[in-house]
C-alpha cells in the first residue's frame, strides 16, 4: 500500500504531522486497504469549523471532527439489490482519493483537557474517527 497523507494546519496550532500521518496509515492498514491512497487531514480553528458545520450540516456551532468523503460508499445490501459493484472508483492515475478529515484544534484541546490526555492523543482519536468515516464506517 502506498499512502499519501496530506496534513495541513493553521500555523497557530502545534501539530505533530508525522504522528498523525502514522495514525491515518495504521487505520488504513488495519482496514486492509490496498493500492495507492490519498487522505487529507486539516487542522482548523473553531470559526472555520463552525462555517463548515453550518454550510454542510446546517448547524450553527462548532464540532470536533468532520469528514468529507470524495465518494459515498453505499451499504452492500443496497448495492447488491441494485446489481452494482460495491466499493470505491479509482481515478485514472490509479490513486484512491478518499477525501478530507477536518479537525477543530480548540475542540480537541478542550476534550483532551477534560479527559486528562495529551493533545496528540486526542488528535489521534479524531484522525482515526475521521478516516473511518471516509471509509464508510459510521457510529450510528
Amino acid at each position: 500500500m502506498k499512502v499519501n497523507i496530506v496534513i495541513s494546519s493553521d500555523s497557530r496550532y502545534e501539530v505533530d504531522r508525522d504522528f498523525l500521518r502514522q495514525v491515518a496509515i495504521s487505520v488504513l492498514a488495519r482496514m486492509r486497504m490496498k493500492g495507492k491512497i490519498e487522505v487529507g487531514v486539516n487542522i482548523v480553528g473553531d470559526r472555520m469549523m463552525t462555517e463548515l458545520n453550518k454550510k454542510y450540516r446546517n448547524r450553527s456551532e462548532t464540532t470536533d471532527v468532520l469528514s468529507f468523503p470524495l465518494e459515498e460508499v453505499t451499504p452492500a445490501k443496497k448495492i447488491e439489490s441494485l446489481g452494482k459493484k460495491v466499493g470505491f472508483v479509482k481515478s485514472p492515475d490509479k490513486v484512491l482519493r478518499l477525501g478530507d478529515v477536518i479537525i477543530s484544534y480548540p475542540q480537541a484541546q478542550a476534550e483532551a483537557a477534560r479527559q486528562g490526555m495529551s493533545i496528540d492523543e486526542e488528535l489521534s482519536i479524531l484522525t482515526e474517527h475521521g478516516v473511518l468515516h471516509l471509509l464508510g464506517i459510521h457510529n450510528e
